[in-house]
């Protein structure tokens, strides 16, 4: 089966970083920034991406490039004979198909505002708990649930199937640009809102106060969990990518830009978001559903809300469904790899396997209601630590292994895998902090994430 390649090197940054810019930005962030008391998360969030993300993320589109091939088949192709490390490839797909048992869920979310939205079911003057009400009815709704998550697969792999350049390449630079337009225009407007100074003071000040109310030992663990996640390192979604490309370029510089892109959005997403909160008295703790009924709450009372509203959606939409098409890219690829078929008869195989599983997290707040930790939670929340938690950690701990030392991949075949090309260079001196460092402070963050985990 031949290789597929990117068109362009500005369609293999829009795809990685579509990939990392998605609902952990524009849904994810926000709301964890908000229940870790803002401002120190946010510093935390930035340190890990810096010594622990962008060096997982290099690492992770190194095995893609050399290997040319999805997560199994890569290890298989680096490592050495008689080892095990391509086991590690079968939990990363395992952990691409668990992401998107609730990525498709909160995906059509997305979908569901933005037609409630052209509908004119959001009426100008709805207070803060009329908002409210309508996400609490959709949850426990669940043929809306699972009619808006159907259409959120079958439109993934729809697009899939057309092929890298002409389905998930020429899709996601359209989606990016006009997203990236958008964000721009909420944040300026969110400057305007009464309550903007308050909010932007509560999400970008270090504020001790705010942090003890939570503990700074969960701030940290959130942040930790939050980098990976934002990325999705640690699954092998990143990797793919890193097998599509050429090596014109450095993967560290690659690694920065899609770094800095991901950072862009995220970082705006709380902008506006939190001005919203302080202005319209919102709770910035409320959790998944801040994203909805803060900005539900704000276009309501926006002059033209009803227009402005379901393109927010809109492009949240696209913002969801750059991370969906990405993971499916990888799932797919895999089960190609593994079996030969053709992309239009792995679509409807992976298709049908994601459907299968999602609707535990479409059903989990009705018919399936579970509630795995504290009162209120849900299949959702269990997906989310298993994947979150554990899985991206654990993943990006195994990678940082593999990639530097003599009983994986070995560093001098890593090093000269990234450094191939024009662009930032990994230097000698960064040996210590790739070997010993990265894998030492993950390994520490997880524990104590384990440890100061809210189980009940």
């Amino acid at each position: 089966m031949k290789r597929e390649s990117f068109k362009s090197r500005l369609g293999f940054l829009l795809v990685s970083a579509g990939c990392a810019i998605g609902i952990g930005n524009v849904w994810r962030f926000p709301y964890v920034a908000g229940q870790n008391g803002g401002g120190w998360f946010v510093l935390l969030y930035l340190i890990f991406l810096v010594i622990m993300g962008l060096p997982v993320l290099t690492m992770e589109f190194a095995v893609g490039r050399a290997s040319r091939k999805s997560a199994v088949q890569a290890y298989q192709a680096l490592e050495k004979p008689g080892s095990k490390w391509h086991l590690h490839g079968w939990v990363a797909i395992f952990g691409c198909v668990m992401l998107m048992m609730y990525y498709t869920t909160v995906s059509g979310w997305m979908v569901t505002y933005f037609y409630k939205f052209l509908t004119g079911e959001f009426k100008a003057g709805m207070d803060a708990e009329a908002t409210g009400a309508v996400f609490s009815n959709l949850l426990a709704d669940p043929k809306q649930m699972t009619f808006w998550m159907v259409v959120t697969v079958l439109a993934g792999f729809l697009v899939c199937s057309r092929g890298l350049q002409n389905g998930l390449e020429k899709v996601s630079k359209v989606m990016m640009s006009a997203l990236l337009v958008l964000i721009i225009v909420l944040a300026v407007h969110s400057f305007t809102l009464s309550g903007a100074a308050e909010g932007i003071k509560f999400y970008l000040v270090p504020n001790w106060t705010t942090v003890q109310k939570v503990g700074f030992g969960n701030v940290i663990s959130a942040a930790m969990n939050q980098a990976f996640f934002t990325l999705s390192l640690g699954i092998g979604s990143m990797a793919i990518f890193g097998s599509y490309i050429g090596k014109d370029h450095t993967l560290l510089s690659e690694s920065v830009n899609v770094i800095l892109l991901d950072t862009f959005v995220a970082i705006t997403a709380g902008v506006i978001i939190f001005p919203a909160c302080f202005t319209y008295n919102l709770e910035v703790g409320a959790g998944p559903a801040l994203l909805f009924d803060t900005m539900a709450t704000v276009f309501n009372h926006m002059a033209g809300g009803r227009f402005w509203g379901a393109l927010f959606f809109a492009f949240m939409i696209f913002a969801a469904f750059s991370t969906v098409l990405s993971v499916f890219e990888n799932i797919l690829a895999c089960v190609r790899e593994l079996t030969g078929w053709s992309r239009p008869v792995g679509c409807l195989f992976c298709g049908a396997v994601v459907f299968l599983c999602s609707l535990t997290t479409a059903l989990g707040y009705s018919v399936l209601h579970f509630q795995p930790f504290a009162p209120g939670s849900a299949f959702l929340d269990m997906w989310d630590f298993i994947v979150s938690t554990n899985l991206l950690p654990i993943g990006s701990l195994i990678i940082s292994l593999f990639c530097c030392n003599s009983f994986g991949w070995g560093w001098d075949a890593f090093v000269a895998e990234a450094n191939e090309g024009v662009g930032l260079k990994i230097k000698a001196w960064m040996k210590p902090i790739y070997r010993y460092l990265v894998p030492a402070a993950i390994l520490l963050l997880y524990i104590w994430g384990l440890v100061t985990f809210a189980w009940k």
